[in-house]
Formats: C-alpha cells, structure tokens, sequence
C-alpha cells in the first residue's frame, strides 16, 4: 500500500532522509512497520527542487526496489535541498511502471499518495470527462493517483488567484468531493484511502483521509523542529513540535523514522493539513 515520505525545511542531504535515520523509507521498502504488507518493491521515486537552477524540481523513479538501487545510493550523499518528496511502491492500481511510480510532477508541482481508489476502473472513465483537454493529455499512466493529480490541476487551472495556500487546499477538498460523488454515483461502496501530499516546492498540502468512516485511514506522522540531524543512524529532531508554532523544517511520514515517540504526531483522522512557506503545519477537519 506504499510508504511515503515530505520534508520541507533548511536544506538536507538527501542520505540523511532517505537511508541515515533508524527506521529510514529505504528500510520501509523491505520492512514496513505500520502496515500489513512489509514490503514495498514495485519501485521508488524522489522528488526535490534545486532553486538556484530551476523553479521546477528533479525528479529521479526507478522500477527497481528501492534497497537495491545503485544509482540512487550513489546520488543520495551528493544532493541536498530544502523541499523532497519520496515514495516506495507497493503496486494496487497500474502495472510496475516507471510511469506509474510516484512522486507525479507537473510544472512547479509535486504529488504523492499512499492508499488507492477501490475499483477505480469503474469510475475512470467519468473521472476523465471532468478534466480539460490540457490535463487529460498529462496522463501517462494507469494509476488512480495520477489521475487523483490530474483532477486537482484540473480545479486548480479555475482559479484566477493561487497565491492564497487556502486556495491549494480548497481545490484539493474539491477533488476529493469528485471521487466521493463518483463512488456514490457509481454505488461503489469500498472504502478508499486518500493519503495525499502535493506542494509547490515552497509550500505543501495533503490529507488523512477514508470513505467509510468506520474505517481507520493509513498512517500518518509529522514531525516539526528548527533542524533534523542525523549521526550514527540516529535522528534528531531540534525543536518544539507544537501544533501550530511557527517551526523551519517539518516532516511528514507514513511511518515514524525513528523510535522517540515524543517527536512525532499523528495527522488525525480524516483531516486536512498544509504547511506554508514559513514552515507552520495547520490541520483542519475534512
């Protein structure tokens, strides 16, 4: 069901977030703690921005597992960014696909999700008629995330004003609000996990969230600080977690990557969340 992984903050070598901490995503591709399924081998991607060269960020995907890659085990200690993006695959809608591996990237954008669409072939067709010719034509692959993107662009193109981040998040409410109707419309009755993350390199929004509310959605985890370190596979993270503070670095994880409980927070239950430029995490209700 794949594991994801935002940081946004002072920059960071990407080894330190991606293979240095404890219970690291490159340990969660062969060792998930937080789901049922430890594995996550259909591929990998990472996403990161380098301003002083591009407002568009680099992205790197692989079909490969993750744990066994040598290119990026080479890249990782010779990158550093201050906005990354990782994801490990555990393939449910689409084939293993380097089209089909996340983070999905469009312009400035970045996009990622953890869960799935329960028979999403039974409303792709409908889900396609919403969208403009221009993000039609942007889908390159089969999965339900990509095309969870693609509508969110789809509202986000309506907007005449995106400088607002309220604006971010009401156009991901929207999307959302689409598939639900779908699936009502439909009479697709499974339940769909929505674990999404999206930012622009300078600010980030993403969800918690299920469709049955008897169910309990994925896990989700963040963690704020002026600063991460990580020494000798420890990680450490300076500073005080307090919701709503105004905090430098943020990070958002499927799973906790290290053991100190009192770091990290759960995104609760169904809520949304975003993160502005400065760093402050607000978390609403869906």
């Amino acid at each position: 069901m794949c594991r994801l992984l935002a940081y946004k903050g002072p920059s960071v070598i990407l080894d330190d977030l991606l293979y240095e901490s404890e219970h690291s995503i490159i340990k969660q591709s062969y060792n998930a703690m937080e789901m049922d399924e430890p594995l996550n081998g259909d591929g990998f991607g990472v996403g990161w921005y380098a301003r002083t060269l591009s407002p568009e960020p680099a992205v790197f995907a692989s079909v490969r597992p993750a744990w066994n890659n040598q290119n990026l085990q080479y890249m990782a200690p010779k990158i550093e960014s201050d906005c990354v993006f990782a994801h490990v695959r555990s393939a449910s809608v689409g084939s293993v696909n380097k089209l089909n591996c996340h983070p999905f990237h469009h312009k400035n954008f970045l996009m990622m999700h953890n869960g799935g669409i329960e028979n999403f072939e039974e409303i792709r067709r409908p889900l396609l008629a919403m969208l403009s010719d221009a993000r039609f034509r942007d889908i390159k692959g089969q999965t339900d995330s990509e095309h969870i993107f693609a509508l969110f662009l789809n509202h986000l193109d309506q907007l005449n004003d995106t400088s607002n981040l309220r604006h971010y998040r009401d156009a991901l409410k929207h999307t959302v609000d689409d598939i639900v109707e779908l699936k009502q419309q439909y009479g697709l009755q499974a339940a769909s996990s929505l674990n999404l993350l999206i930012t622009d390199g300078s600010r980030m929004i993403g969800s918690r969230l299920v469709t049955d509310s008897n169910e309990k959605p994925l896990s989700l985890h963040y963690a704020t600080g002026h600063r991460f370190e990580c020494q000798d596979s420890m990680l450490t993270i300076q500073g005080d977690p307090e919701e709503g503070a105004q905090h430098k670095a943020v990070l958002i994880a499927s799973e906790r990557l290290n053991e100190h409980a009192q770091n990290w927070q759960d995104i609760p239950a169904n809520h949304y969340f975003s993160i502005d430029s400065g760093g402050t995490i607000t978390v609403t209700s869906a």
